[in-house]
Order: structure tokens, then C-alpha cells, then sequence
């Protein structure tokens, strides 16, 4: 019945205000919350010059999509659903901005909202489109198996507590995109947020020792990011032979240094022995001359 004298005062109102307008109901065409926090729906009336005794009789503030006003003033009395309020907390009938405040915002509460104002010049009407977002938790990135290896493996990236839904991206130490390469599974809760969770498989021959787990938002924002790292990133193509030969090149070049010290060494050993040698030979053959020697000045003494 109460619906049925709301809808009558309405039919009076325009009927009576259908050929002059007194003023007009301002509405932003649209409004802008975020979960959790207060969310304001902002409709002023505003009358013209020969309207300035305006007075408000009735206010409704409706979901476009729901029956029931979440926020309804009629005759002196107002009643609200929960987390529904005038913004203006001492609001009376003679104060013309009637915009509506939500103090706790859900993701069920977004969409289109219709003000409707009968006032003793007429009915007026606005509408605003309230759009709720929650920003994502920091991504957590861990890996299966725990520790990459050459065999290749794969890199799972959580997020939690976004609306609307949002993307996971992959990029590597070099700027690549790999998130054509993963695939992800948004999951929406009871509450409307969503649990985005995307897998990137890593293939043998193609795994970089760093990757980066972007969430973006769905207007295309980044609103988090987190590295991870593979502590012993597996050998590309080519790659083992080069280590090798390095690591080949690393032991044989002292070997080859320590070999030629000893070379040289013996070398200067050699040289050394022989050139004692050299110098006992030709100590002997002195000798022996002046062994002669003696013998032939003996003999001549024996002579004479």
C-alpha cells in the first residue's frame, strides 16, 4: 500500500509540474568507490529564481535493478537499508543536496543508482553509475618443483582480493613477454573479489634465470609486481660446451705456465752441470801438463 501512495504522489507531482520546470536534480553520471571504504552518490536540486521556496516531500534512492530503496523519505520519516545514509548527516527536508553516502562498500552495491525527488513544485529524477574497485594483494610467486632444473618445470603466480577482474603478466630478465605462453584461472568469490592465479611452464632450452609476475588491473594499470629468481638456472644450447671449454682453458693455462717454469728450470740446471763440467775438464788437462812438465824437467835433471 505504502508503494502504491509513493507512486500516486509521483503521478500528482509530474502532473501538476509537467508544464513549467522549477529546477533540476544534478547528478554525476557517474560515481567512483572502492571495497571496504565510503562510496558517495552525489544529486543536488537545484531550483530557479521564482522556485527558491522550495521544499522536498519525498526522496528515493533505488538500484536500478532492485525493488526495494535503499534509501526512502517520505512524510517526516526516514528509513535505510544497512551502510545507507544522506551524506549531509543533519539532513532536513529544506536541504537540497540530497546525495546518498554508503559507508562500507561492497562489490554488489556497484551499478546504476535512480534518485527520485518530489518536491511541492514537482518530481525530479537523476540517475549515477557507481564503480567499485579493490586493488589486488601483492602476487606471491613460487615454483613446481621447488628448485628449477634442466628438465624444466613451471611457475605459479597468486593474487587475491581484486575487482574487477585483472590479468596476470610474465616478463623475463630481458623485457620479453611471455603471458601468451601461461595460463591463468580467475576465480570469483561469494564476497565478488577475485583470485587470479596463472601458470607459466618453463621448457628445457628456454628458462632465464629471472622472471617478473605483474598484475594488471582492468583498466590496464600495474598494481603489483614480484621477481623470483632461479638460484641455478638451467644450461641453454651451446651453453654447456662453453663452460667446459672455458673451464678446459682455465686448467690448462697454468699447466702450461707451470710446465715452462720447469722446462726452464732444468734448462738452467743443465747448463749449470755442464759448464761444471767443462771447467773440471780443464782443470785435469792443466794438471796432467804440468804433471809433463815436472817429468820433463826431472828427466833432464837426471840428464845432466
Amino acid at each position: 500500500m505504502a508503494l502504491i501512495g509513493i507512486l500516486i504522489l509521483i503521478f500528482t507531482a509530474t502532473c501538476v509540474g509537467a508544464q513549467r520546470v522549477f529546477a533540476t536534480l544534478e547528478c554525476n553520471s557517474e560515481s567512483f568507490g572502492k571495497h571496504g571504504q565510503q562510496s558517495l552518490l552525489e544529486c543536488v536540486l537545484k531550483p530557479i529564481e521564482n522556485a527558491m521556496d522550495i521544499e522536498i516531500k519525498m526522496v528515493s534512492w533505488r538500484k536500478v535493478e532492485v525493488k526495494e530503496p535503499s534509501l526512502f523519505f517520505n512524510k517526516g520519516i526516514l528509513t535505510s537499508q544497512t551502510d545507507y545514509m544522506f551524506a549531509e548527516p543533519s539532513w532536513n527536508s529544506k536541504n537540497l543536496n540530497v546525495s546518498l553516502l554508503i559507508t562500507k562498500t561492497t562489490v554488489a552495491q556497484a551499478g546504476v543508482y535512480e534518485c527520485v525527488v518530489l518536491t511541492n513544485y514537482g518530481i525530479f529524477r537523476g540517475t549515477t553509475n557507481l564503480k567499485v574497485t579493490a586493488k589486488y594483494s601483492e602476487p606471491n610467486v613460487s615454483s613446481i618443483p621447488e628448485k628449477i632444473t634442466q628438465r624444466g618445470g613451471a611457475l605459479i603466480c597468486d593474487s587475491y582480493g581484486g575487482y574487477p577482474e585483472g590479468e596476470i603478466h610474465w616478463i623475463d630478465e630481458y623485457g620479453t613477454d611471455w603471458t601468451k605462453s601461461s595460463e591463468m584461472k580467475p576465480e570469483q568469490g561469494p564476497n565478488g573479489l577475485f583470485h587470479l592465479s596463472s601458470k607459466l611452464t618453463l621448457l628445457p632450452g628456454s628458462i632465464f634465470s629471472k622472471y617478473t609476475c605483474v598484475v594488471v588491473n582492468a583498466s590496464g594499470g600495474r598494481e603489483g609486481w614480484t621477481e623470483f629468481e632461479i638460484e641455478d638456472p638451467p644450461r641453454v644450447d651451446g651453453q654447456e660446451g662453453v663452460e667446459k671449454s672455458n673451464s678446459t682453458s682455465k686448467i690448462v693455462a697454468p699447466v702450461l705456465v707451470i710446465g715452462s717454469l720447469i722446462v726452464g728450470l732444468l734448462m738452467v740446471l743443465l747448463y749449470r752441470r755442464r759448464r761444471q763440467n767443462g771447467q773440471r775438464t780443464n782443470n785435469s788437462s792443466g794438471e796432467a801438463e804440468e804433471e809433463e812438465g815436472l817429468d820433463d824437467k826431472e828427466d833432464d835433471g837426471s840428464r845432466v
